[in-house]
């Protein structure tokens, strides 16, 4: 058969050979063919396409539970990591039988502590649960037999929680327990101007350092936390400014030991108080919390420091062999700020405690009568030195324990307070629900009536109760109840610290009972994957540079390859 090129073609039709299908055939064909109706999207295609189930793996949109043990150091973790994962679009839930995720912030002080987190982690493994462990247990110990296999954030890492969970989400395990340095020096931590959702509106709690300059026998904390690193002065003022502009009217200075703060950065504890109260709205009050006597002493002869330290936190460890000290540091306290409140804790049971010693632990108690008092019995953490040292025997530890409680619950300390008029800052609700809870200048607990437009107002109260740890207090006839919050406090469960236009997308992206006002306007899913916040800006600036040297060299290689 010739080629086509073969002959001359005298017209195209000429292509068309005798086989080929005549138009007629073709038209038949097109009349058996049944056209497939095409449905529009409807908004509920829509929503359906945009939400896949749960258990997709595709990250940002699981439900996550959150539970934290501990100190308000790791209550302010916990914050933080809540606050980025909703942001990113997780949706945080408190029941934690509906989550898909369990994000477990541990407590390493006590066995009983642990021993709730273990169970725990138990717990999710039996109910299918993906799990993220947090906290100072894992950083402390992460080779734990029960931890293996299980993701881990540690506890200056907590600003990559995101990256862990959709890690765990996808069915990884992911150890992140690394230390944040700068030029080789330690950092504080995770940056504070992170999102966060935070458990009281009214109430930021900022960390001013992590770690300490100590080295108690008994504790472990310290193998988690480490030694001492400071935040800059600057950082934490412009984090007590942006939670005043929240909203916030109470901040919490918390650490390991607010006392030792910024020794390792060339200041102190009163430069950052000073600088703080340039900051603080009228009304607003200041919390310190957690020191050691040693480095609090020093401060307490600063000349009117007494304005700035009216609540001080845990200012002995425990009980036996250093009760002089204990004594002296009381004493000494007591007659630089006059009024103060102490409150501390009391280990019984310590190793080498005698008899002796714990009368002495007794006297001290019943001498000064300590408004707040955590008593508890000494329980060897592994991995300290205390822990292999010679035991009080179990028994012996529980009836001290027992005797410490009774001599503790004996007294009433607010007695005396009965008739005075104060004035209280209200943040909370009581846990009978029947009161408001507001705090006076010491850290007393008042609890008043529960008044709507007493909560987050400075209310001026007669106190006509007292009771063991609080006092009761009505407010005062024509009064004036005033408000230190500068703008109009979130909405409990409303993320903080983000960007306008985050802020925006997310509450566009919600439909969360803490955004009532949003409407069921969704954000597409594609969006909120693709969605970086401005922490995360980094990392993908560095990958969208490295596939870009990539591109580059591939041409470059091409360019000389073909010359």
């Amino acid at each position: 058969m010739p080629a086509v090129c073969d002959s001359l073609l005298e017209d195209i039709e000429d292509i068309v050979s005798a086989q080929d299908p005549k138009p007629h055939d073709l038209r038949f064909r097109r009349e058996n063919i049944i056209p497939k109706v095409r449905k529009r999207n409807s908004q509920k295609n829509v929503e359906a396409d945009d939400d896949p189930p749960s258990d997709s793996v595709i990250p940002g949109i699981q439900k996550i539970w959150i539970r934290t043990w501990g100190c308000s150091h790791n209550n302010s973790d916990g914050e933080y990591m809540a606050g980025q994962l909703a942001a990113y679009g997780y949706k945080i839930t408190e029941n934690a039988s509906e989550a898909d995720l369990w994000l477990l912030n541990s407590c390493t002080v006590k066995n009983p502590a642990e021993d709730h987190f273990r169970n725990s982690i138990k717990k999710a493994q039996e109910g299918k649960k993906k799990v993220v462990l947090a906290g100072c247990v894992p950083q402390a110990q992460p080779r734990q037999e029960y931890l293996q296999g299980l993701s881990i954030i540690g506890v200056q890492q907590i600003d990559r929680v995101v990256e862990v969970v959709e890690e765990t989400i996808k069915g990884h395990s992911v150890r992140l327990l690394g230390q944040k340095k700068d030029n080789g020096k330690r950092l504080g931590g995770a940056r504070l101007d992170l999102p966060k959702i935070r458990k009281n509106p009214l109430i930021e709690i900022i960390s001013i350092n992590t770690g300490c300059l100590n080295a108690c026998t008994y504790c472990k904390t310290k193998h988690a936390r480490g030694d001492l690193a400071s935040y800059p002065i600057q950082e934490l003022v412009d984090r007590a400014k942006q939670s005043f502009q929240e909203g916030v009217c109470e901040i919490w200075l918390t650490s390991e030991d607010t006392g030792a703060y910024g020794r390792d950065i060339g200041t102190d504890l009163p430069a950052l108080l000073w600088k703080l109260v340039e900051v603080i709205p009228e009304g607003s009050m200041l919390r310190l919390g957690m020191t050691n006597p040693p480095y609090i002493l020093e401060h307490l002869e600063v000349e009117n420091v007494e304005a700035l330290c009216n609540s001080l936190r845990r200012v002995f460890h425990y009980s036996g062999t250093t009760m002089d000290k204990g004594q002296a540091y009381t004493t000494d306290i007591l007659l630089q700020v006059p009024g103060i409140t102490i409150a501390t804790d009391i280990i019984c049971g310590f190793p080498g405690e005698t008899d002796d010693d714990f009368q002495e632990t007794m006297t001290l108690v019943e001498k000064y009568k300590f408004p707040s008092l955590f008593i508890n019995q000494f329980y060897p953490r592994p991995g300290t030195p205390a822990a292999k040292m010679h035991q009080v025997p179990a028994q012996t530890k529980k009836q001290r324990t027992k005797e410490l409680s009774s001599l503790f619950h004996s007294y009433n300390p607010y007695d005396h307070k009965i008739g005075e008029r104060q004035k209280v800052l209200v943040t909370e609700e009581s846990f009978d629900s029947k009161f408001y809870v507001g705090h006076n200048q010491f850290y007393e607990q008042v609890l008043v009536p529960k008044n709507p437009k007493f909560m987050g107002k400075m209310v001026e109260v007669d106190i006509y109760e007292a009771g063991k740890h609080f006092m009761k207090g009505q407010p005062v006839p024509d009064a004036r109840v005033f408000s230190p919050s500068i703008a109009r406090p979130l909405a409990k469960g409303e993320v903080s610290g983000l960007k306008e236009e985050f802020r925006h997308a997310l509450e566009n992206g919600s439909e969360s009972k803490t955004c009532p006002s949003t409407g069921k306007q969704k954000v597409p899913l594609s969006h909120r994957v693709a969605m970086r916040l401005p922490w995360q800006q980094g990392e993908n600036v560095l990958k969208m540079l490295s596939l870009s040297m990539a591109f580059l060299a591939v041409l470059v290689a091409f360019y000389y390859g073909g010359v």
